[in-house]
């Protein structure tokens, strides 16, 4: 699937604002591969930056797609008191805690429609006449997973490929559900660990995923079984993405540590730590998009105010190592340092 890259880099789909038709055109063009976010995207909108996507670059491209999950019973009222007490600080008022699937058919007959060549999913597996008539248009179907059990039931679904997350990883978990009694979600994986484990029982390619942001480290998930690498984090500063300038700011200040919330959208994801995912994490309830929409005005208030403290400051473990520049001198760093660790292996050839 991805054998035909002149390097089997991917620019992971960050929603919320970070990937942009001009940062995927740019991996593209640079020999690697990117993904489109639809996350929080309405079909139409989606559609336009699909076009605009394709005016910039005459390579392939993907689309990623959130499955919808079930709704949840949990009592928000507490949590949406103490997210009031932060929209204060702004002049704003917390948002409803609607819960709604994220246009998922209407974005689902879009990239159905132009027969995008790779589509893929995160929180779960779409259905069985989903996947059967993206297969019929010729498109290959990528399933994010965070567990082997996961990878077993994303390949009896008929998946092409699986994206692997490791718990390293910045943003939401890929989790096909969340386990309110865990901090993370669920079991949590090292990438590595996780690549071998799904490697011996699935017969598919693999595309790696989580804290990647050298080249040394594309380098070693090949080695371990992957077919391709697929970062975000390491794009989040590029001159291309739409990250915020309070979130660029406090990446290239690279001193805040990472922790996992589900203060800011109701389910686990990696961030920078800050007061927001500092004070609501405790007790946020597992409610995703519930406490995405109670949290969207405070977080549109904070980012217009340059505040980074109620942020969804999205990052990897390994997000001081990332840098700026343009996407293609990021592929182009990424490329040179992934060389020099090949060299370095081989030491093990004799």
């Amino acid at each position: 699937m991805f054998e035909d890259l002149e390097f089997p880099v991917i620019a992971a789909p960050m929603a919320g604002g970070p990937t942009t038709p001009a940062l995927v055109a740019a991996v593209t063009e640079a020999g690697g591969f990117g993904f489109l976010a639809a996350g929080y995207l309405t079909p139409q909108a989606l559609a336009e930056r699909i076009d605009e996507t394709a005016a910039l670059t005459p390579g392939v491209f993907g689309v990623n797609l959130f499955v919808p999950g079930p709704r949840s019973a949990a009592d928000l009222s507490a949590h949406r008191e103490r997210m009031r007490a932060e929209a204060r600080r702004y002049g704003v008022e917390p948002g409803e805690p609607l819960w709604d699937d994220d246009a998922y058919l209407g974005k689902f007959e879009v990239v159905a429609e132009r027969r995008m060549p790779v589509v893929s999913f995160t929180f779960g597996i779409p259905g069985e006449a989903d996947i059967a008539r993206l297969h019929e248009n010729g498109s290959k179907v990528l399933v994010t997973v965070t567990s082997p059990r996961e990878a077993e039931l994303a390949a009896a679904a008929g998946a092409d490929a699986l994206v692997v997350q490791g718990f390293e990883a910045g943003a939401h978990r890929g989790l096909f559900a969340d386990d309110p009694a865990s901090p993370a979600g669920g079991e949590t994986y090292g990438l590595l660990a996780l690549l071998r484990l799904v490697s011996a029982r699935i017969d598919l390619p693999l595309v790696a995923t989580g804290g990647l942001v050298h080249g040394a480290d594309i380098a070693a998930v090949l080695a371990a079984g992957a077919d391709a690498a697929q970062l975000g984090t390491a794009f989040l500063q590029a001159d291309e993405a739409g990250t915020s300038a309070p979130h660029r700011a406090a990446l290239a200040e690279g001193t805040r540590a990472t922790a996992f919330t589900r203060a800011f959208s109701g389910r686990p994801a990696r961030g920078l730590v800050n007061r927001v995912l500092t004070e609501l994490s405790a007790d946020a309830p597992s409610a995703y998009p519930q406490l995405h929409h109670i949290s969207r005005p405070v977080r549109a208030a904070a980012a217009k105010a340059g505040d980074p403290e109620a942020l969804s400051l999205w990052a990897g473990q390994t997000y001081p190592l990332a840098g700026g520049g343009s996407a293609a001198s990021i592929v182009e760093r990424l490329r040179a340092e992934a060389r020099t660790a090949a060299e370095r292996l081989s030491r093990l050839r004799g």
